[in-house]
């Protein structure tokens, strides 16, 4: 039963990121292998596969986190791999929100909302408040924004990493495995954010291990194993009649009879 409505269909005139023949080595282990794949406007991306198949790795060479061995990445068609990228107004543009929070826990809610606009978009302190409370407030958290991450749960400081992320108003929000670091009882108030921010239309890439959002609230979604894409497809195709024997194996469990 779906819970939500889909995105609307790919906009396949406007992609914004694309991603060719990326791979990535460690040494002499390769992550990811000869990954291509194509984001559009209003997308919204699941990655999922086991751990250890390189989604988080795939993230983090998209955010420059990491540096691939091989490939191209294009940001609205400029190969960010090329040198003398300015990184900081990239990362502004292809935000990332991740599982451990990454909040400053000498600042305040509302001062980890503003100190990024204020150093890497220039805005001044009025303009960034108003922006950070803003997103506070659309994400369910204006009410502690004198608090800080200490003396909030982990649901909380997550929901605060992405008003964070939105006040950089970027192109597109990375989330790597945003609710892996929750109580069970937080995951849903994370997840209930993030399917509002979907239903906003904001582009979003995805790696999860929740297959209810995967398969409800993506308009695509990729199956990785040991560091490739086996499968890609719209979530009603790839859950119901996946055609690859791993992505069958992985989503036996999830898929209803």
């Amino acid at each position: 039963m779906r819970t939500m409505t889909k995105t609307a269909s790919r906009d396949l005139r406007n992609p914004i990121l694309q991603i060719h023949h990326l791979s990535k080595s460690f040494g002499n282990h390769e992550v990811l292998r000869d990954i291509d794949f194509t984001v559009y406007k209003g997308d919204v991306i699941s990655i999922i596969g086991s751990s250890g198949s390189g989604k988080s790795t795939l993230l983090r060479c998209v955010n420059l986190l990491e540096t691939p061995t091989r490939g191209e990445i294009l940001f609205q068609a400029q190969n960010i791999l090329h040198q003398g990228m300015d990184v900081p107004a990239y990362r502004a543009k292809v935000g990332m929100v991740f599982q451990s929070f990454n909040l400053f826990s000498n600042m305040t809610v509302l001062r980890n909302c503003e100190v990024g606009q204020e150093k890497v978009l220039k805005r001044g302190r009025d303009k960034a408040r108003e922006n950070a409370l803003k997103y506070l407030r659309k994400v369910g958290m204006s009410p502690y924004i004198n608090a800080y991450p200490r003396q909030l749960s982990g649901g909380q400081k997550q929901r605060v990493a992405i008003a964070r992320a939105l006040a950089m108003e970027p192109e597109v929000l990375l989330f790597d495995e945003p609710t892996s670091a929750l109580d069970p009882e937080m995951v849903g108030e994370v997840l209930e954010v993030m399917k509002t921010l979907a239903r906003d239309g904001i582009t979003m890439i995805v790696v999860t291990h929740e297959m209810a959002f995967a398969r409800d609230v993506s308009n695509h979604v990729v199956f990785m194993a040991d560091g490739v894409i086996c499968e890609q497809s719209d979530p009603e195709r790839l859950f119901t009649s996946p055609k690859n024997k791993r992505t069958q194996d992985f989503l036996s469990r999830f898929i209803q009879q």
